[in-house]
């Protein structure tokens, strides 16, 4: 069972995901890890966040970066989206993280700033334990 399911977009950003994954195995949270396209795998993406216990979802993506929009009109649970660099310096990946249509919110950190979307999950996770 994991309390938070980080899904990359592609295998290339593994080194943004370890920055997650540290973050994470520092402060002792499960957590569940995939490469899967919103694009590529989008049957494989659906039944991955249909079948995840997950509490939280951090989505690292790229270019168009739509895998944080597609996983969050799937799942009622936060989603973090993680911009990646590349063309327009990420700034591409960013403003499509942002621009989620009404109804569809995913939560934003800076590009390539896994470990902030970690310290963000665990923020969520705490407010969570509250309830």
């Amino acid at each position: 069972m994991a309390d938070v399911a980080i899904i990359a977009g592609s295998a290339s950003d593994e080194h943004i995901v370890e920055k997650a994954r540290a973050v994470l195995k520092e402060n002792n949270v499960l957590f569940d890890y995939a490469v899967l396209s919103a694009h590529r795998n989008p049957d494989e993406l659906d039944e991955y966040v249909n079948s995840s216990d997950a509490k939280v979802f951090i989505c690292i993506a790229g270019l168009s970066a739509a895998l944080p929009g597609v996983v969050a009109s799937r799942t009622k649970k936060p989603v973090i989206g993680v911009p990646v660099s590349g063309t327009l310096g990420g700034l591409d990946a960013l403003l499509s993280i942002v621009q989620m249509p009404r109804g569809v919110p995913v939560a934003c950190v800076g590009i390539d700033n896994g470990a902030n979307a970690a310290h963000l999950a665990l923020k969520i996770l705490k407010a969570l334990e509250t309830e």
